[in-house]
């Protein structure tokens, strides 16, 4: 479906660059991809830093600890998930790369956790409470330093990179904090229909 939805998107703005008569369409597409090459190579040393320090954070055993202290909150929001289940480890893991800002860093661990809680899940056919919540606080993730948008801010010049901080942790933690309720309200609702 959403390769249709792109395919529309390029195949409208072409139509809409011929009819205005815009000529600057195969400049843009040229230019755009160099754009793109560069924005990669200006970002892999910051995400090479900042996967490194995961490394040694996890290495030294400080992501442990976190994903030990952050399970007994886990456990509130997954209760069907039994206690020491590796699902729970790799939920602490993803959220906390998502607090980091490291996205690239938290699609591994999301993508074993949502193995083991398939693994749980009695039914394959039907995602579980738990898949759905934990796609709900991994899409809404709360984030505390956001370093790939701080990243892309330098690489474009901005003079105070980190000044959208307060904003990112204000927005992250109340979309993080609706998507539970929404969440938890269409669990109650689908429960009383079954």
């Amino acid at each position: 479906m959403i390769n249709y939805l792109w395919s529309l998107f390029l195949i409208v703005g072409v139509i809409y660059s011929i009819i205005k008569g815009n000529n600057n369409l195969t400049n843009n597409l040229l230019t755009s991809g160099t754009k793109a090459i560069d924005m990669i190579i200006n970002l892999v040393p910051l995400m090479c830093l900042w996967l490194g320090v995961m490394k040694i954070a996890d290495t030294s055993g400080l992501l442990n600890i976190v994903s030990h202290k952050l399970s007994k909150f886990i456990k509130i929001i997954f209760p069907e998930i039994p206690d020491g289940d590796p699902a729970i480890g790799y939920i602490s893991s993803n959220i906390i790369m998502n607090m980091l800002g490291l996205g690239n860093a938290a699609t591994p661990f999301g993508i074993k956790a949502m193995k083991e809680l398939k693994r749980l899940n009695k039914n394959s056919d039907v995602a579980s409470r738990s898949m759905i919540t934990f796609l709900v606080i991994n899409t809404s993730s709360v984030t505390i330093i956001p370093t790939t948008v701080i990243s892309l801010r330098i690489l474009n010049g901005s003079s105070n990179a980190s000044e959208i901080m307060t904003a990112t942790i204000i927005t992250t933690f109340l979309s993080t904090f609706i998507a539970l309720l929404l969440d938890r309200l269409f669990y109650l609702l689908w429960r009383k229909k079954v």
